[in-house]
């Protein structure tokens, strides 16, 4: 404040100004005790570790993170070697002759003038589709006897199911082998084959695809069990929230794995010995 206007304030204006520097000089005064305790600390903790995630609650990602070590000198690559193609087919399906017609001269070639050959394969899966066979079964009556004949379905298409062995066979491998399950095998099939199956009807297929797989299961059992040597060995597996075991028996011919579920009553081992 000027000097001019301090020799113009009366007393009690005087009063007034030198109450609020004596508040403001508090204020200041109090501030500098926090500060000087502040630098005290700080003073203190110098020359201590600074905190990192291995010494103190810093979380990992505000650590410092390690340099990346410098790259090593690359060694000098190997000698290069000829590539490998793939070899062409021994016997292919189908051969297209393929001659030059005109050369760039413009005189015309016979092929009799080519009898150099550059040879490569094409491979390709033809349109794939189901082939569907409506079969009529006629029937009738007997001009002699009058009696009512009808025709005998045929052996190989049977009536009941729509779905012929090559699409159970194809519904089985893609289950048992690629694990392919209900909901995608329709999506699958539509897709590659346009053929439209409900995962009933696989689950129908895969049901009675599991009859001829069990009777060979058994002969490859009584296979085994009539081996002079057998070798064995078991490993467990969690199917579904159970404990399962699952024992594999080797003859020289055929193997055998056998699957049983842990009861509570403990492990209950196959018997598969060579006396049956």
């Amino acid at each position: 404040m000027p000097a001019e206007t301090l020799d113009s304030l009366d007393t009690d204006s005087l009063k007034l100004l030198v109450l609020e520097l004596l508040a403001q000089n508090k204020a200041l005064t109090e501030q500098i005790s926090v500060l000087l305790v502040r630098i005290a600390e700080l003073e203190a903790r110098n020359g201590q570790p600074p905190k990192t995630p291995t010494n103190s609650s810093v979380p990992p990602s505000k650590g410092q993170k390690a340099n990346r070590p410098e790259a090593l000198a690359r060694k000098k690559g190997r000698k290069g070697r000829p590539g490998v193609a793939r070899a062409l087919c021994p016997d292919p399906d189908v051969t297209r002759e393929i001659y030059a017609e005109i050369c760039s001269c413009g005189a015309a070639l016979s092929p009799a003038d080519q009898p150099d050959v550059f040879a490569y394969d094409l491979i390709d899966l033809p349109p794939i589709k189901p082939v569907t066979t409506r079969i009529n079964l006629h029937k009738g009556n007997c001009p002699c006897c009058r009696k009512r004949v009808a025709a005998q379905p045929p052996a190989d298409m049977a009536p009941g199911t729509p779905f012929g062995p090559g699409v159970v066979s194809l519904v089985t491998y893609l289950h048992a082998c690629q694990m392919v399950s209900y909901n995608r095998m329709t999506e699958v099939l539509d897709g590659l084959f346009g053929l439209k199956l409900s995962e009933g009807a696989i689950a129908n297929m895969l049901a009675r695809a599991a009859k001829p797989f069990a009777a060979r299961a058994d002969e490859i059992a009584e296979t085994v069990r009539q081996s002079p040597v057998i070798a064995s060995d078991e490993t467990s597996a969690r199917v579904c929230g159970k404990t399962h075991w699952q024992w594999t028996f080797a003859a020289a011919t055929a193997v055998y794995a056998y699957t049983r579920w842990e009861s509570a009553l403990g492990l209950r081992r196959p018997r598969l010995t060579r006396n049956g």
